[in-house]
């Protein structure tokens, strides 16, 4: 009889799990975009490249919009190109800026391989802008063509009407199968993007603290906002693209009472970024927040402290809009005020971001309350202007998905059952 190898005879079915385990984290693990490079670092080393360096390094919010992305494509303008756009650059607010770069930034790493290997009807790729639901139908996507005669490579808008277009210049950097990095001759402005909406637009004029108390639910919301001095900042941000205010009704207030977590010991300026945590730069009507596609927004509170923090996670649960603040899990109760540019919705619990309370802060409920973090959805007629738009990817095109060569995910549950009755029999 063979005798059997030693080292063989030592493996048992928990080193063959454990081998087997760590092989699927090793192989199925996707890489975030920042955790690989910092893309103004990256860019840092083309100076031809150093205006639009100067743009991406001047919109932090996109920092947090990569966070979890883990393949795209930057396209790039030259300085030579540029030159001719940064009057329009200046215009816009900080917000329409970070919109206009969003638009240059493809979801799909692209290599030269697959941008010669289009075919006839071209390539609908979605944009990082196209994910903040502000994009009408699929115009935050991309059509990429190649003309078969001479290999030409165009980037224009979905839209027949849009007469914003690019030409590929050169595929300037690659970082397989995370990173692409082309240059094109032109900035891309999406179809129906507003250049007008700077921060000399006209404001609504609206009065913040007069709408909270006339919903009859927010004057604990509105004496707070008052004594801060920040609802003067909010009321001044009401041009360029607007913002979105989130509101604890006088009942979030009242539950965070019983806990053990305290606002008023707050000093002056945390409790101003905690009410600043509450308000998104941008105008979202009540269908927009139900179909958003990026569910990690910054608040005005990120502008001021850096990209990557104080963000909500917002999304769609139980019939109703959830946001997420890292603690607490609050749902839009009622629309209070909607008219474009300013949105403010109640919210069932005070929005406490993690950057100030921690992960796990002592949140006792109230005996015998009701969990407001069930709330009903609101029921809100809503206007023509603030009805639900297309927010969809674009047709056939996956979010970070590599053009050749790149990682899929892959379900391991099923192996890792078998594997575990496997061991257990």
């Amino acid at each position: 009889m063979a005798r059997i190898n030693p080292a063989i005879s030592q493996i048992t079915p928990t080193t063959t799990l454990t081998y087997f385990l760590l092989l699927l984290t090793t192989t199925t693990t996707i890489t975030p975009i920042l955790a690989i490079t910092n893309l103004t670092a990256l860019l840092s080393s083309f100076p031809d490249f150093s205006s639009f360096t100067s743009l991406l390094a001047s919109t932090p919010s996109i920092t947090s919009d990569l966070s979890n992305r883990s393949a795209l494509t930057l396209l790039v303008i030259p300085n030579s190109y540029l030159s001719s756009s940064l009057d329009l650059t200046r215009r816009l607010s900080p917000s329409s800026l970070t919109d206009l770069l969003r638009y240059h930034i493809l979801l799909q790493y692209l290599s030269s391989s697959d941008l010669h290997q289009l075919p006839p009807a071209g390539a609908l790729i979605t944009t990082l802008f196209q994910t903040t639901g502000r994009a009408s139908s699929n115009f935050g996507s991309v059509n990429i063509t190649r003309n078969p005669v001479t290999n030409a490579i165009t980037i224009s808008s979905p839209s027949p009407f849009s007469s914003s277009n690019a030409t590929v210049l050169s595929l300037i950097k690659t970082l397989p199968y995370n990173v692409s990095i082309i240059s094109v001759n032109s900035l891309l402005v999406p179809y129906g993007f507003d250049l007008m909406a700077s921060e000399t637009r006209p404001t609504l004029g609206l009065n913040i603290t007069k709408a909270l108390l006339d919903g009859r639910s927010f004057f604990v919301a509105a004496s707070l906002l008052s004594a801060s001095g920040v609802v003067q900042e909010f009321e001044a941000d009401e041009g360029g693209a607007g913002i979105t205010l989130f509101v604890p009704t006088d009942s979030a207030f009242s539950d965070l009472s019983e806990t053990d977590v305290s606002l008023q010991s707050l000093p002056a300026d945390k409790k101003a970024d905690v009410l600043k945590f509450h308000v998104l730069h941008s105008y979202y009507p009540l269908g927009s927040l139900e179909s958003i596609v990026n569910p990690v927004q910054p608040t005005l509170a990120t502008e001021d402290m850096g990209a990557g923090s104080f963000t909500l996670n917002i999304s769609r649960a139980n019939g109703s809009v959830a946001i997420d603040s890292g603690i607490v899990l609050a749902s839009v109760t009622q629309t209070v005020f909607d008219q474009n540019p300013v949105a403010i919705f109640g919210v069932s619990k005070v929005l406490l971001p993690k950057e100030i309370f921690g992960r796990n802060p002592v949140l006792t409920s109230k005996p015998g309350s009701s969990d407001m973090g069930n709330a009903l959805p609101p029921a809100v007629a809503l206007s023509p202007e603030s009805s639900p738009k297309m927010l969809s990817s674009a047709p056939g095109v996956r979010e970070e998905k590599s053009g050749v060569g790149g990682l899929q995910r892959f379900t391991t549950l099923p192996l890792l059952c078998a594997l575990v009755v496997w061991y257990c029999i």
